[in-house]
């Protein structure tokens, strides 16, 4: 009642309903007056593992207020960057809309400048959030940080071109199979393989080839063929690291050689 804003009476007939839709699910306990789950509790919803913890981090579906306190204790480590709403939503807007977007960027190599891209989707490295798109000064698809974009316009009267969709973008269209394993010089194979849920000891992704990178990195997974690296925090290793050949963002998998595939 005090989470939803209801009166007893709608509470009632709520758990009533409920009651009558999943009977053994839940009863009452009359001495302590409450509602308590059943011994064979069975959910009506599937609702994937991943969503509840996202819901109970972002408290959502809890009570919003300045004062208010979190259904329970739930944290996450802080993210460094933070992209600017408005940004977002000039973003956002122009792959909805089908349109090109005239943006003001900031990039390592040259510097502050202007372009003109095409954007045809959002991705976020678990570190900072991308906007992947074709960029029409270098005449490639590439991923441009959200931070790094100071204004934006719409160019309503360049729309997109047939060979700047995102169907023409091979590193996005392409599937990639990755194997990865327990690195084989870290003890206790078998808790990595616990906590990865692997099955038949691999554990097989399937990623755009223009993600594959970034999921590497986030992981630490160890992408050497001779499983080099050697730190604590590379747990994983990349089984079939000749998966990666061909993969732009294959520079930024741990421990990646260009080539290596090839002398393997």
């Amino acid at each position: 009642m005090d989470r939803f804003g209801v009166q007893s009476a709608a509470a009632s007939r709520d758990l009533s309903l409920y009651k009558d839709l999943a009977p053994g699910n839940v009863g009452y306990d009359a001495r302590g007056k409450r509602y308590l789950l059943g011994p064979e509790f069975q959910p009506l919803f599937e609702v994937r593992t991943e969503k509840v913890l996202s819901w109970l981090t972002e408290q959502l579906g809890d009570v919003s207020g300045p004062t208010t306190d979190p259904l329970l204790p739930c944290v996450t480590p802080s993210r460094l960057t933070a992209a600017h709403a408005d940004m977002v939503a000039h973003v956002t807007r122009a792959i909805h809309a089908g349109q090109a977007l005239e943006i003001g960027y900031h990039s390592i190599s040259s510097g502050a400048g202007r372009r003109e891209i095409v954007p045809s989707g959002l991705i976020d490295t678990g570190l900072r959030w991308h906007v992947r798109a074709f960029d029409r000064k270098t005449s490639t698809f590439r991923d441009f940080v959200l931070t790094r974009i100071a204004d934006a316009c719409l160019c309503l009267e360049a729309g997109p071109r047939r060979h700047e969709l995102a169907e023409n973008d091979i590193q996005w269209t392409r599937i990639v199979e990755l194997d990865l394993v327990p690195h084989p010089d870290r003890p206790r194979p078998e808790i990595t393989r616990m906590d990865y849920g692997m099955r038949d000891s691999f554990l097989r992704l399937k990623v755009r080839a223009a993600l594959a990178g970034y999921v590497m990195r986030q992981w630490s997974v160890d992408c050497s063929p001779d499983h080099r690296l050697m730190g604590p925090e590379h747990r994983l290793w990349l089984k079939n690291h000749a998966a990666l050949h061909g993969v732009d963002t294959a520079i930024l998998a741990p421990g990646y050689l260009a080539g290596a595939e090839l002398r393997a």
